[in-house]
């Protein structure tokens, strides 16, 4: 008998008690595994200690998983499921195979007719739709804007068509260092008539989501730098 794949949702940053956050039946599965596949080795070990598990870290075995690590390789990486193993993958935050590499080894998991099991975990971009009060029958998500401003602004005419032409909230995000810049340029460029939701420290003590007006936002102040962002633009 084959094992099976666990997609195992993270905490979106360091929460106090990762019950808060996650279903014990998560813990559950967690405990029963000795071989993970993860995006990053010491936020996942640490994660994993954080969880409860009684086995001892240096006697699991990880395999690193990152958005240029060969096909063939990570192909290598559910052997042990062919054999009866069952494996945890682990995000870097958040929800596996969403805005993360964890996609690949799903898709090969399904060549090789292993059952997959996603769990129920928080996830940013679902989080931040959900409060941000626009349209969630139909959305988009961009994930990273282009960095040129040239690029960009045609970009943000494009999510502008979008929200008009299609009804479509458009949710993007950006590197946490670069939030303030996006943000100014949202400001700057979009026309009064949208609407904007910053969404920041999703599920943490420190979490703020606000929705205002585009020509609302420039009397506001907001203290994004360096935090887990999520932007929603809309009519």
């Amino acid at each position: 008998m084959k094992g099976k794949l666990y997609l195992i949702p993270t905490s979106l940053g360091d929460n106090e008690s990762l019950t808060n956050v996650l279903p014990q039946h998560n813990f559950s599965v967690l405990k029963s595994l000795e071989i993970f596949i993860v995006e990053n080795l010491r936020t996942a070990r640490r994660f994993i200690k954080k969880s409860g598990h009684e086995l001892p870290i240096d006697a699991m075995t990880f395999f690193e998983l990152g958005k240029h690590t060969p096909e063939d390789t990570i192909q290598s990486f559910l052997d042990p499921a062919l054999t009866g193993k069952s494996i945890g993958l682990l995000s870097e935050a958040g929800t596996p195979c969403i805005a993360d590499p964890g996609a690949a080894i799903v898709s090969i998991a399904h060549r090789l007719k292993l059952q997959v099991i996603p769990l129920v975990g928080p996830n940013s971009i679902i989080m931040a739709l959900m409060a941000s009060g626009f349209n969630g029958q139909q959305f988009t998500f961009h994930g990273y804007l282009p960095v040129d401003k040239g690029e960009l602004l045609k970009k943000i005419r494009q999510m502008e068509g979008s929200i008009l032409k299609n009804n479509q909230t458009q949710i993007f995000i950006e590197t946490p260092f670069r939030n303030r810049k996006l943000f100014e340029t949202i400001l700057s460029n979009c026309s009064r008539q949208f609407k904007l939701c910053v969404a920041t420290n999703l599920s943490l003590p420190s979490e703020s989501i606000k929705t205002l007006a585009v020509a609302d936002w420039k009397k506001e102040t907001v203290d994004i730098h360096k935090k887990p962002t999520v932007f929603l633009l809309y009519k």
